[in-house]
């Protein structure tokens, strides 16, 4: 099968009425004979202010020369990254999720605006890769998603009391501020940590968000397998790049867009894929997302559905043993789909890229001898996935727990309630936070924040303490795929939008019941109704500018949290205040 492989381009650059097109793209360098050829974009988020993404200049060049080879025009387009850890803890935190809408938005507009026929995505830290993939299910040209890879680990230089002998990623950083500040190690281990954390170019090298997502890429079908597991620095990794470029030739030609490729299925393959690794929770937030741009659908009780049929078969970071390079040492994420291929847990007929199926590229892996990263179903980690979907009065419209390596599956104690991440991080950091605690922070929703920051810098500051196992916290914010703990997120309705999130106070009891997927705050319906009679929303923390903007348009997180014009408010199930909505 074949299809016009300039399908887009030609209406741009063909005959006599286009030559002020072509005259300012001969300026730009581009040859008559450049502008015969498939116009195939390659965006990435080449930026200088974080180590994700450093690799996406020279990662283009290579995908741009196998365009080249297989007879395309690669126009090179470059687009705007947020970095979550450098931000984190502070205001700047707040235009992360943001910077997943502007990326979407701003490859779309360039891949309408000059009508490519095809497209090459390359991304790196957390936002971009759900964003790329948002692009290419909206301007559904012929395309494909690339990761740029995962950073190597790093070690500790001097004695440590905590750290030594571990492999050092970001998350080892954020826990050393914690034990900082309780006086468990003094300012040079601290500063030995900080300096080696992180070696090079490359994303957080545990299964935090950007090697989640990547996995998930793979699984969806959009990235070809086994490419994204290479780490950023690996010598074939430019190689696999060039193979990128020749792949969406071939796409270009058999006319072949990422809707014809990515289904429900997909989906559903993709969260398999989270859940066996014990990825982070934003994928949750992330897959909502990218499934809305496919116009496919998918809802909060598919995660936990999942979740509930596939063991965790990754032992990883941030609560297992093994860093992403090791996974991709021991056999990758093509080892993990053989395995939830032999267990009949994918969707193996799901098409990809490469123009096999799920199950064939499962079949092709190879898994290095005497691994212990990457477990087969008959021996998983834990026999259950890594996400589970709670609900009940204080998050009637749902909330995402991470079980990846957790024991703990009930949890009954007193509300300390905090208006922002800052307010609890100084909780912590005082001392002040006892074994036991249900540490609530509200109003660092989608809407609320606004941008829904992560609260990573709290929660590494609770492992730091040694508080990581006895304290629960809950949030109508996010976490970093560095999280772990007993941390349950994206609370909807969110504390702004009036939520019972809003209205709980110092010392009301919160149950959090894993196996019955519940979180329960022990205060009548009558007795929330009565509160937020008595509730006011909290002024806009912005009224002008990108952040108010996407205030204004984004959905709740149970519809991962995108901004759409078109979006549909759910109903909520429970005393849920209409009162309180109308206020806001």
């Amino acid at each position: 099968m074949s299809a016009n492989p300039r399908h887009k381009s030609s209406a741009l650059l063909d005959g006599p009425d286009r030559a002020v097109a072509r005259g300012m793209m001969k300026a730009a360098g581009f040859t008559d004979d450049d502008l015969k050829k498939p116009q195939i974009g390659v965006a990435h988020c080449w930026i200088g202010t974080m180590p994700c993404n450093l690799n996406h200049r020279e990662l283009a060049q290579r995908v741009m020369a196998g365009i080249r080879a297989a007879g395309g025009t690669p126009l090179e387009i470059n687009t705007v990254a947020i970095n979550d850890g450098i931000t984190t803890g502070t205001e700047g935190m707040k235009t992360s999720l943001v910077s997943r809408e502007l990326i979407a938005d701003s490859v779309e507009l360039v891949a309408r605006g000059h009508m490519l026929d095809g497209l090459v995505t390359i991304s790196g830290c957390d936002k971009t890769i759900p964003a790329m993939a948002m692009a290419l299910g909206r301007v559904n040209v012929p395309g494909l998603s690339f990761y740029s890879g995962s950073i190597l680990s790093g070690k500790c230089t001097k004695p440590s009391t905590l750290f030594e002998g571990r492999k050092l990623t970001i998350q080892e950083i954020y826990e050393a501020v914690g034990a900082f500040n309780a006086g468990r190690i003094g300012a040079d281990e601290l500063l030995d940590v900080e300096n080696h954390a992180c070696p090079g170019a490359g994303a957080c090298g545990g299964q935090f968000t950007a090697n989640t997502m990547a996995t998930a890429s793979a699984m969806l079908g959009i990235s070809p397998m086994g490419f994204n597991d290479i780490p950023a620095v690996d010598p074939t990794k430019g190689d696999v790049a060039f193979d990128c470029g020749r792949l969406v030739m071939e796409l270009v030609r058999a006319g072949v867009t990422p809707r014809d490729i990515v289904t429900r299925e997909s989906f559903e393959n993709a969260i398999a894929g989270v859940v066996a690794t014990g990825g982070s929770t934003n994928a949750v937030l992330h897959l909502l997302a990218i499934a809305r741009e496919f116009g496919v659908p998918l809802a909060l009780e598919d995660f936990d559905r999942i979740s509930r049929n596939t063991p965790v078969l990754a032992d990883m970071r941030p609560w297992g043993r093994f860093t992403a390079p090791e996974m991709y040492e021991a056999g990758g994420m093509p080892l993990v789909a053989r395995h939830l291929h032999e267990g009949g847990l994918l969707h193996s007929d799901a098409l990809t890229v490469s123009g096999r199926t799920l199950g064939e590229e499962a079949q092709r892996a190879i898994e290095r001898a005497g691994q212990e990263v990457i477990r087969p179903v008959t021996a998983p980690v834990k026999p259950e996935g890594g996400l589970a979907i709670l609900r009940g009065n204080v998050a009637p419209g749902g909330c995402v727990i991470k079980l990846g390596g957790q024991k703990k599956i009930l949890h009954r104690g007193p509300a300390r309630v905090f208006e922002t991440e800052e307010a609890a991080f100084a909780a912590i950091k005082a001392g002040t936070i006892r074994p036991n605690d249900v540490m609530v922070l509200r109003n660092e929703g989608p809407r609320g924040g606004p941008g829904m920051r992560e609260m990573q810098l709290v929660t590494g500051a609770l492992q730091g303490a040694g508080l990581g196992d006895s304290v629960a916290l809950m949030t109508d914010g996010r976490f970093s795929g560095a999280s772990h703990g007993f941390v349950i997120g994206h609370i909807v309705p969110e504390a702004v939008d009036g939520g019972a999130i809003a209205v709980l106070r110092d010392g009301d009891l919160i149950e959090i019941d894993v196996e019955n997927r519940r979180l329960h705050a022990e205060v009548s319906d009558d007795e929330l109704r009565e509160r937020l009679k008595g509730w006011t929303p909290p002024l806009p923390r912005y009224t002008d500018g990108v952040l108010a903007k996407f205030a204004r348009l984004v959905t709740d997180a149970s519809q991962g949290a995108v901004t759409s014009a078109s979006a549909q408010a759910p109903v909520y199930s429970t005393f849920h205040s209409t009162q309180a909505k109308e206020t806001t």
